[in-house]
């Protein structure tokens, strides 16, 4: 049996989610990542990897619509995943699910409005007249009152299944592969030019509201020689030549999926400072399950789910409290025995509840009852 995954935009950070799934299907289910590209290139980290990726470039409407009958051409499996309520995503799997007549599963990982709400009154009249762009606002509004019209849904995070319903799937992670006895951390270190130097990291895409600044600043308070690795940046971005400018932080590009155990094993403590939202209210970032899988100390905001996901693992500080911040880290790197203690507990507790293992135990019957003809 095929299913074909259906991304927005596979030219941006959206193609993570998709990867995600294509991962934890392909054990068991031939996969495909499909779906438009916006930019130049499939994004950088997905390239090269396991996943199998098939894209066409893509652009405003009215171009898009003239691409809409090629790309329901590359949705041919036997079961349609749409990852995200997106209309060239979910929209794009409702059309083909309506030529192929096969069963459509819609994975829901983010609050796709709460993206266009953080814009205010006045900017969010202009996004909702900018009919031209294939993923405004009201072409995304329309795809959240369709998600009924799936035969099921996932969601990673309790505040999308309070709001959609549907089985809780969160960013899990293969433990079995990303074992932290596999990676060298002192070869890690050096390759960052870092040994010897206490080490904090954030790992991702940088977008405003995933509190990078307020790190940079909570590393500046710590008063040491203690380095920030900011790793998943554009080095021409401004951000990235601002952040560059400060003598204790190290920029690093964006780096392949493949890559991520070897760098984040180099950190003392990883960093993961989300702000309060409406970006993030939904959101259960990534890079935490990275974290834990790797069995590395933590250090996070009570945004979401993570103070029950970093429960009894992990410090979590208020968001946007910069002082709470730097005192949460300088904690964790001067007592080194608390930090490897929250970093074990971390490491089970993915192993536990956020591992791939973990997830299919859902998935998988979920697949193969939608294979089946069964609302599951």
């Amino acid at each position: 049996m095929k299913v074909s995954i259906v991304a927005f935009d596979l030219s941006d950070n959206a193609a993570g989610r998709a990867d995600l799934l294509a991962r934890l299907l392909s054990p068991r289910y031939r996969t495909d990542v499909v779906g438009p590209r916006f930019g130049g290139e499939i994004w950088r980290p997905a390239r090269a990897g396991a996943i199998e990726y098939r894209a066409l470039p893509a652009s405003r409407y009215p171009g898009f619509a003239a691409r809409v009958p090629a790309l329901l051409d590359l949705i041919d499996g036997d079961v349609i995943y749409a990852s995200k309520l997106r209309p060239t995503s979910y929209g794009l799997a409702l059309l083909a699910r309506a030529r192929r007549r096969r069963p459509l599963l819609v994975d829901i990982d983010d609050w796709e409005l709460g993206f266009f709400y953080r814009s205010g009154r006045w900017r969010g009249i202009g996004r909702a007249l900018n009919l031209g762009n294939p993923n405004g606002l009201p072409w995304t509004w329309l795809m959240e009152r369709w998600v009924g019209r799936a035969d099921a849904h996932t969601v990673a995070s309790r505040f999308l299944q309070r709001r959609f319903g549907g089985t809780l799937i969160p960013h899990v992670r293969d433990t079995e592969a990303w074992d932290p006895a596999r990676y060298d951390r002192q070869a890690a270190r050096g390759a960052l030019g870092l040994e010897g130097r206490p080490l904090v990291m954030f790992l991702g895409t940088p977008r405003a509201y995933k509190g990078v600044d307020d790190l940079v600043e909570a590393v500046a308070q710590l008063g040491d020689d203690t380095r920030l690795a900011i790793v998943g940046v554009k080095p021409d971005s401004t951000e990235a030549r601002r952040w560059a400018a400060r003598p204790f932080v190290r920029v690093v590009a964006e780096i392949p999926f493949d890559e991520v155990p070897r760098y984040l094993s180099a950190a003392d403590v990883v960093a993961i400072p989300q702000r309060a939202t409406t970006d993030t209210v939904g959101q259960v970032p990534a890079k935490l399950f990275d974290a834990m899988a790797l069995g590395r100390p933590l250090v996070s905001t009570s945004v979401s789910m993570i103070p029950e996901i970093l429960d009894g693992c992990g410090l979590v500080v208020p968001p946007g409290d910069v002082r709470a911040l730097s005192e949460a880290l300088r904690r964790l790197l001067a007592d080194r025995a608390l930090a490897e203690a929250l970093g074990r507990r971390a490491r089970a507790r993915c192993e536990a509840h956020y591992s791939f293992a973990a997830a299919r135990r859902d998935l998988f019957p979920m697949l193969d009852a939608l294979a089946a003809g069964r609302r599951p």
